[in-house]
């Protein structure tokens, strides 16, 4: 398992003649087989951050680092990288999709396609195109893709934002029991409080390309969403979401149940 140390990260997009910090001066440590999630309104640098912390983008200033083994620093890890569309490319099956993250000759290649595909129920339609998918099912491939790498850190840019709420809900559920059997280091993005609250350790609020607050999560796994805590987390990560400065996103972290 890997950990995530980020120091002093910057980004910033020119914008004709003007100047966009998507990212400034961010601090974020993820240890070994946690699960973050980060939130904030649009345009908040959610989805540049993820982008930096996966070598997509690269940083204008700041430090992003990664340890694993027995305290040493390493190299880029594996990075699976999950995106708001499904992205399979349409004239490969489901398992030609996930093919495309081995070398052809690679002889791992058959049996961790087999065996992602297993963990996330679509073992009986390696076969299909991704036209005969639906929107749940492709996501769930786009997941698989994603997995079967062993990656050593997930990231994850709001996957099932486009989903309908039964599909969605379907689908963070079974996250959660990959991740609980897994132990992956996964950073996700969204923009749904109560997917942050199912999902996470804990929910990191970003605003203005900044890290504003940090709500650590204790409820039990499963996660049960009518239970009168789950909605009380919730409510603590919507006001500290409208909060206007780092003070008072702080205070939350310092009084949730």
């Amino acid at each position: 398992m890997v950990e995530l140390s980020i120091h002093g990260l910057c980004r910033t997009f020119k914008n004709g003649s003007s100047a966009v910090e998507a990212v400034r001066s961010l601090d974020l440590e993820a240890p070994a087989g946690s699960f973050t999630v980060v939130v904030g309104k649009s345009g908040c640098g959610k989805t540049t951050l993820l982008r930096l912390i996966a070598g997509l983008e690269k940083p204008d200033s700041g430090d992003i680092r990664f340890k694993g083994g027995i305290n040493g620093e390493m190299g880029m890890p594996r990075v699976g990288f999950m995106f708001q569309d499904a992205r399979l490319l349409p004239w490969l099956t489901v398992e030609e999709n996930l093919g495309l993250a081995f070398h052809p000759k690679d002889p791992r290649r058959d049996a961790e396609i087999g065996r992602t595909l297993e963990l996330v129920g679509l073992k009986d339609w390696s076969k299909a195109y991704p036209r005969s998918l639906s929107g749940g099912m492709a996501q769930r491939a786009a997941l698989a893709r994603a997995l079967c790498r062993s990656p050593d850190i997930l990231l994850l840019d709001e996957p099932f934002g486009a989903l309908d709420a039964i599909t969605r809900g379907r689908l963070r559920k079974q996250l959660d029991e990959l991740w609980r059997k897994l132990r992956v280091t996964i950073v996700l993005v969204t923009h749904d409080i109560e997917e942050a609250v199912y999902l996470a350790d804990r929910v990191i609020v970003m605003k203005d390309g900044r890290l504003d607050g940090e709500i650590p999560v204790s409820l039990s796994r499963p996660r049960n969403y009518r239970e009168a805590e789950f909605q009380t987390y919730c409510r603590f990560v919507e006001e500290a979401m409208d909060l206007n400065n780092n003070e008072g996103a702080v205070l939350f972290q310092n009084n949730v149940p």
